[in-house]
C-alpha cells in the first residue's frame, strides 16, 4: 500500500498521522509513505525523528483583523494556498499513492483537496469535538470521514460519509496497570493520587491554582501530587517554596518540569487535572480516570472547550473554564470529586465507558473499506 499523509501544525494532528502510519506498516510491513508537512512546521521534526519521508509546502493561515499587517499577511496567504495546491498536485503524481490521510492542520487542506481533484482516494480524520475549519471544508470531498468524537458528526456543515474511530492512543498507555505503577512509582494507596499538567510548554493558570492546591497538600499531607509545570514555568519551585512549601522534605509531591512517564502516571493516579486537547482525553478516556478540565481558551474554535464538555455531559469530568479559575476554586473541585467514593467510582465508570481502544484498527479498516471500493 502507497500511503500519503497530510497534517500539522501541532502534535494533536502530526501524532495522529504517525500512530496511523506505524499501525499500517505493521500491518503491512511493505507499504510506502510519504508526509507531507509545512515547511516551517513541528511535523518536519517529528516525522523525520519517526523514520518516515516528508516533503514540504508553504501555508498559512488567515488574520481576521483588517490592519495593514492583517491585509498584507492576508495577501501571502492567498499567494500561498495557491502555490502550496500547485506543489502538492505535483508530490502527489509523483508518489501515486493508494490512499491520501488528512489529519487536520492549514496544510492538510491544500493537500488533500489536491488529491481529491486529482481523482485519489481520500480520507480525513477528525480528533476534536468541534472540527476544525480545514476538516469541515474537506468532508464534502473525501470518501470518509473518521470521527474521534461523535459530538463532531451534527458540526460538520457538508454531508459526508461519517465513521466513528477514536483517537489512536500509544499501546504503553492502554498496557501499563495501575498496581505495576504505583509499586513502579514507590507510591501507595492510603491516599488519593492526582496527576496534573498543562502541556510541554506549561500553562500558567494551571501551575498557579495547583501551586494553592499542594501547598495545602504539603501540610495536611491529604493527596499525593505527580505535577508538571512545563518549559514555561521553570519559575514553579520558587513560587512553592515563597509559599513555605519545601518540596524536596515533602514524601507527598513529586513536582517536576515534564512527565516522560505519562503511561506509569497516569495508570497510577485517581484523578487528573489538565488541558483538554483530543489526545489527552482520549488517553484519560482509556484509563478510565475522572478528571478536572481547564481548556484554553487560544486554540481555535475554542475546541478545547467542546471537547471538554463531552466528558462533562456524560459525567466522566468536572469543567473550570480559564476565566473562572483561582486557587479556592480549583480546590473546592478537586475535594468535591476526591471526598466523595460514590462520585469517583461513578466518574471513572463513565469515563471508561467513553473509551475507544481500538481506534487503529479501526482507521485501518476504514482505509481498507475505501481501497476496496470501485
Amino acid at each position: 500500500m502507497r500511503v500519503l499523509l497530510a497534517g500539522g501544525g501541532t502534535a494533536g494532528h502530526i501524532n495522529p498521522a504517525l500512530a496511523i502510519a506505524g499501525y499500517i506498516k505493521q500491518k503491512e510491513p511493505d507499504s510506502e509513505f510519504l508526509f507531507i508537512g509545512n515547511r516551517d512546521g513541528m511535523e518536519q521534526r517529528l516525522v523525520s525523528q519517526a523514520g518516515f519521508p516528508i516533503k514540504s509546502v508553504v501555508i498559512t493561515g488567515f488574520y481576521r483583523g483588517f490592519t495593514p499587517k492583517d491585509l498584507v499577511h492576508n495577501v501571502k496567504t492567498v499567494h500561498y494556498s495557491f502555490d502550496s495546491r500547485r506543489k502538492a498536485k505535483k508530490i502527489i503524481r509523483d508518489f501515486d499513492p493508494d490512499i491520501c490521510i488528512g489529519t487536520g492542520g492549514y496544510v492538510s487542506g491544500p493537500v488533500i483537496l489536491a488529491a481529491c481533484n486529482l481523482g485519489y482516494k481520500a480520507v480525513i480524520h477528525e480528533q476534536n469535538a468541534y472540527p476544525g475549519v480545514t476538516n469541515k471544508m474537506l468532508a464534502k470531498s473525501v470518501c470518509r470521514v473518521m470521527l474521534a468524537n461523535d459530538d463532531a458528526r451534527p458540526r460538520f456543515t457538508d454531508k459526508a460519509e461519517f465513521v466513528l474511530t477514536g483517537n489512536p492512543i500509544r499501546p504503553s498507555i492502554l498496557s501499563v496497570k495501575h498496581d505495576y505503577a504505583v509499586k513502579k512509582l514507590g507510591l501507595d494507596t492510603s491516599r488519593p493520587i492526582i496527576l496534573s499538567f498543562g502541556g510541554s510548554l506549561g500553562a500558567e493558570c494551571i501551575n498557579k491554582s495547583m501551586a494553592e492546591l499542594i501547598a495545602r497538600s504539603a501540610e495536611d499531607k491529604r493527596y499525593y501530587h505527580i505535577h508538571a509545570y512545563g518549559q514555561q514555568g521553570k519559575w514553579m519551585p520558587d513560587m512553592l517554596r515563597d509559599m513555605g512549601v519545601d518540596v524536596d522534605k515533602c514524601d507527598n509531591l513529586d513536582i517536576r518540569q515534564y512527565i516522560d512517564n505519562m503511561d506509569e502516571c497516569l495508570a497510577a493516579c485517581d484523578l487528573v487535572v489538565s488541558r483538554a486537547g483530543a489526545i489527552t482525553l482520549s488517553e484519560i478516556q482509556a484509563k478510565g480516570r475522572p478528571a478536572v478540565l481547564i481548556p484554553s481558551p487560544y486554540v481555535a474554535e475554542n475546541h478545547q472547550y467542546h471537547n471538554a464538555m463531552s466528558m462533562v455531559n456524560k459525567k466522566a469530568a468536572l469543567c473550570i473554564e480559564e476565566k473562572e479559575l483561582t486557587g479556592e476554586k480549583l480546590i473546592e473541585t478537586v475535594d468535591s470529586i476526591l471526598t466523595d467514593r460514590s462520585v469517583l467510582t461513578e466518574y471513572r465508570r463513565n469515563a471508561q465507558a467513553m473509551a475507544i481502544t481500538d481506534a487503529n484498527e479501526r482507521i485501518y479498516k476504514t482505509i481498507k473499506e475505501v481501497l476496496a471500493e470501485a
